[in-house]
């Protein structure tokens, strides 16, 4: 029964007809597991007009890419959604689906799983296909935070096929495009039953407040505890704005009302894989590294010479922030200038 099920696919977001960039982040990981199984890799695209962003996908990486255009797809309904992608499933027999852990994955995945009698391991961090010491197979692997983020727990599903998990944004690292890439590109036509389409969108309201991403940010000043207050953070701002950089925050900070949740970094907010992080005043509790520990270098501020956040640091300066950090800042623009 299970030769039946093969390749690799990913459900590639889009929203206004822009593909997000967890797409490209599950095409990359999707890649390397295809790699490990020797099958192909295919995207499932829906909307209303994307036709022509499927050619976009196959150079990021796909194999193959199977659109539904349809007007019933031009917003995000949950019931459209999964009947077309249900169907999908249902046709080709994939052996591992991969969604994004956004609002829209969170709450589409869940869906399928159920109609399709199938598991799901949610908000991963990590994939992997291990060989199984019994039978010699490769078994598909899913790691999360579990128990509050007080560990990682690795999960296998393995009698439920599709294999499915959604995965944390910023996790995972795209492919490089290959410009004019070959692939296949196939249009699928479900057959709707609208009976069973019980909401509509009556209207849609964008919210005017503008807040940078700080998942695609390269430099990232991140502060927690120690940095105390918005005057705290002033001072890692002006660091941030030396180095060409964002602010971000650990928890701590906006719980405590002095940071907007967009900038947070760590289990309950984002994953970020930067070029440099500063952590300026984080202790470095679990849940805070699983969104940050992938970055390519870190630098650790703190007073505490024992803290957790050293033990990932590639650099660490024990001492006061609230003086480091304005000296460093003074010498880096006296570099700058030179």
């Amino acid at each position: 029964m299970e030769n039946e099920y093969k390749n690799v696919y990913i459900f590639a977001e889009q929203r206004n007809g822009v593909i997000q960039n967890v797409a490209y982040e599950l095409l990359g990981k999707a890649n390397d597991l295809a790699a490990s199984l020797g099958q192909k890799v295919v995207a499932m695209l829906l909307g209303s007009g994307i036709s022509d962003k499927a050619q976009d996908l196959v150079e990021m990486g796909a194999d193959e890419v199977i659109v539904v255009d349809r007007p019933e797809l031009k917003d995000y309904l949950t019931e459209q959604y999964t009947q077309a992608i249900y169907q999908i499933i249902m046709e080709r027999h994939p052996q591992i689906v991969l969604y994004g852990a956004t609002t829209i994955g969170r709450d589409l995945a869940p869906r399928l799983a159920c109609k399709l009698k199938s598991g799901l391991v949610a908000d991963c961090t990590k994939l992997s296909m291990e060989v199984d010491e019994k039978d010699g197979h490769l078994e598909f692997h899913s790691t999360r935070p579990a128990f509050g983020g007080n560990l990682m727990a690795t999960i296998i599903c393995p009698t439920s096929r599709p294999q499915m998990s959604t995965v944390r944004p910023g996790v995972m690292q795209k492919r490089t495009r290959e410009v004019g890439r070959k692939g296949i590109i196939s249009n699928f036509e479900p057959k709707f039953d609208a009976a069973r389409f019980k909401v509509r969108i009556v209207e849609t309201k964008m919210n005017d407040k503008k807040v940078a991403d700080i998942s695609n940010a390269k430099i990232l000043v991140s502060g927690g505890r120690g940095v105390h207050d918005a005057e705290g953070f002033k001072k890692l701002q002006g660091l941030a704005d030396v180095l060409g950089g964002m602010v971000s925050s650990s928890r701590a900070m906006v719980d405590a009302g002095i940071m907007d949740h967009a900038y947070q970094v760590g289990q309950t907010g984002k994953t970020v894989r930067p070029n440099l992080y500063m952590a300026c005043g984080i202790s470095g509790a679990i849940q805070h590294l699983a969104g940050m520990e992938e970055s390519g270098y870190i630098i650790a501020i703190n007073k505490d010479k024992y803290a957790p956040i050293f033990s990932v640091a590639d650099l660490g300066i024990v001492g006061d922030l609230h003086k480091i950090v304005p000296m460093l800042t003074e010498r880096i623009k006296k570099e700058l200038e030179k």
